[in-house]
This record gives C-alpha cells, structure tokens and sequence, in this order.
C-alpha cells in the first residue's frame, strides 16, 4: 500500500509548482523590469501559447499592461542567487537590475530585454483576455520568439554538461533545487 500524508490545501501548490524558475522581464514607456516567477507553463504548440500568473501589485505587471508582451529567460544554478535577489524586491524600489546584478541582451521581437546566464528564453506578446487578468492575474500570451543556449537544448532536449548548467526550481524559503538527469524508458 501507498504511504501519504496529507498536504495543507494552502500549500498543496508546492506539489505542482517545481517546473523552472522563470525571469520575467517587461518594458514600457523607458522603464523594464524584472521579476521571478515560479508560475509559468506552456499551454500550447502551435501556435505556441504561454501562461503566466503576475499579482496585479507589482511592476513588472504594470508594464506588461502597458506593453502587452513580457520575456521569459530560464535561468541556470550559477545564476540562482541573481535569480533569489530578483525575487526578494520590488522594481518600484529601484533598478532590480543593478540590484540583482542580472544583465540583459536585446530581444529580436519585443522590447523586454532577455536576461543573460540563462538556458533559454521566449519573447512573448500577450492575448488579451482581461476577465482572466483582472480576476486571476493570469496571462495568456504567444511565444513569438524562441532561443535556446546549443550548449544546454539541442534536438529537442536538455543536455546537461554541468550542475551550475542546470535549470532551477524554487520551493520555498529561498531553497531550489537543480534539474535531474535524463532518463528513457
């Protein structure tokens, strides 16, 4: 027989939430952004569409409203405390960038900039659906853009080389843990 414990409902994300980290990056009217979320998913290929949850509270959803596009760049270990430093403040306190010490690269299709030191990145321009926005604070957009390091995703799949290569995936309490190693059944 299965062993289970029972999870608090106010917690039971914790179970789903372990995908990769993801920087969300924004610009609008001469300012950007940069934000950490644990809250991203692919929800489909062709086109390919995003989702992407973003409190209504923050910067980086302001500029995203405004742009109505956002980046998302998928950060490495060698870059997790970069990654927990653009988590723990608010871009309404000053440049998170500099703060973070997280640098940028141009985007090829939207203004938000990519964040260098990542594994891969998706330029994204949002469709509206206001009602989901307004009461959810989630976000459907299209991926109108995809860039992947050859180093770390080729053919298709994620390779590896090394454990600060690998992507992260936050938990709680400023505590992540690193992508697996591959496996075929």
């Amino acid at each position: 027989m299965t062993s289970m414990e029972e999870v608090p409902l106010a917690k039971s994300y914790l179970l789903l939430n372990h995908g990769p980290v993801t920087l969300v990056s924004s610009a609008a009217n001469g300012r950007s952004n940069v934000m950490a979320a644990a809250w991203a998913m692919p929800l489909d290929f062709d086109p390919a569409k995003v989702l992407l949850v973003v409190d209504s509270q923050t910067l980086t959803r302001e500029l995203i409203e405004v742009s109505g596009e956002f980046a998302l760049s998928i950060p490495c270990r060698r870059i997790a405390d970069k990654v927990l430093a653009a988590g723990s403040m608010s871009g309404r306190d000053g440049d998170k960038f500099a703060a973070s010490g997280l640098e940028t690269l141009p985007a090829s299709r939207i203004a938000a900039p990519l964040i260098q030191d990542c594994a891969a990145w998706l330029e994204c321009q949002v469709i509206p659906e206001a009602h989901n926005q307004r009461r959810y604070d989630l976000f459907i957009a299209e991926v109108v853009a995809a860039w992947a390091d050859p180093a770390l995703f080729s053919g298709g799949r994620w390779l590896f080389p090394d454990t600060d290569s690998r992507t992260i995936h936050y938990q709680a309490g400023g505590s992540f843990f690193v992508t697996g190693d591959s496996f075929e059944c």
